[in-house]
């Protein structure tokens, strides 16, 4: 089981605890590969993860008093020698900066990650994949992995100019599901696609205009879904370089939500792959 004893925290200035003082400010200024997940569902995720040899490790936990027997079977999934915390919720409260009435905390880490040139080289001979260009909302990058996982893409790349998906929102929203996902985050939107098409991916760049209808597509062997951000949505670059699908929607809309068009566009290539039942 994880740490042994419990730590009780009376101080919310205890050092020991320093990484989870006041969560939201230190969400916006980075955190330098450490992160902090939320809630029972995404530590288990975290437990999976590093219990396969993932990316990612738990440092220590942070749980509410009172929570604490209820959740052994979950401690029990995280290494013994990760030092669990706990305190009393007006104790928790100031350590996080707001209420927190989930309870339950861990501090995690990234491993470096290999570089997108490794991610893509590891990839099977038959892979999905989930790409994401500009996209700045961590409600959204959250849906594209919490999507990924579910319609069994192989991976999520993201360019450079999309926001952190171990940002915690994003973590909440995916259920966790960042931290089992290979992903990578790096390089311009042309140089990642470039990458792809190089490594054989038949890349579709989806967009309201698109000359595909998404359930016309007849899959070949390695497939790349590119999402863009809401608003702008691709640049003409990408859409003009690649092929490119649409989503039939009704007339007078200008786009669908990017978290509710991944999951449909998805659901559509891997099924016609033969990956779901």
């Amino acid at each position: 089981m994880a740490g042994g004893t419990p730590i009780e925290i009376t101080d919310p200035a205890d050092p020991r605890i320093a990484e989870f003082t006041d969560i939201r400010e230190r969400d916006l200024t980075g955190r330098h590969g450490q992160f902090i997940a939320e809630g029972t569902v995404v530590l288990s995720m975290l437990a999976k993860a590093q219990a396969a040899g993932g990316d990612v490790v738990a440092e220590k936990l942070l749980i509410l008093k009172n929570r604490l027997a209820g959740l052994s079977e979950l401690r029990e999934r995280f290494p013994a020698d990760i030092p669990v915390y706990i305190a009393e919720a007006p104790v928790l409260d100031a350590i996080a900066g707001f209420h927190l009435h989930r309870g339950v905390l861990a501090l995690g880490r990234r491993l470096p990650p290999p570089d997108i040139a490794e991610r893509i080289a590891s990839l099977p001979n038959d892979a999905l994949v989930l790409v994401g260009c500009g996209i700045s909302n961590h409600d959204n990058i959250g849906s594209l992995f919490r999507n990924a996982a579910g319609f069994t893409a192989d991976a999520v790349l993201l360019d450079e100019t999309c926001c952190d998906p171990l940002y915690r929102k994003a973590l909440r929203v995916s259920v966790g599901s960042v931290l089992t996902m290979p992903y990578g985050r790096q390089g311009s939107a042309e140089e990642l696609l470039g990458a792809l098409a190089s490594a054989g991916f038949e890349i579709w760049a989806l967009s309201p205009a698109g000359k595909v209808e998404i359930g016309a597509i007849a899959p070949g062997r390695r497939v790349a879904l590119v999402m863009g951000t809401e608003g702008e949505g691709l640049p003409e670059a990408i859409l003009n370089r690649f092929r490119s699908a649409r989503i039939a929607q009704a007339p007078g809309l200008d786009s669908l939500n990017v978290g509710t068009a991944s999951g449909i566009a998805l659901y559509a290539i891997a099924r016609a792959m033969g990956r779901l039942g």
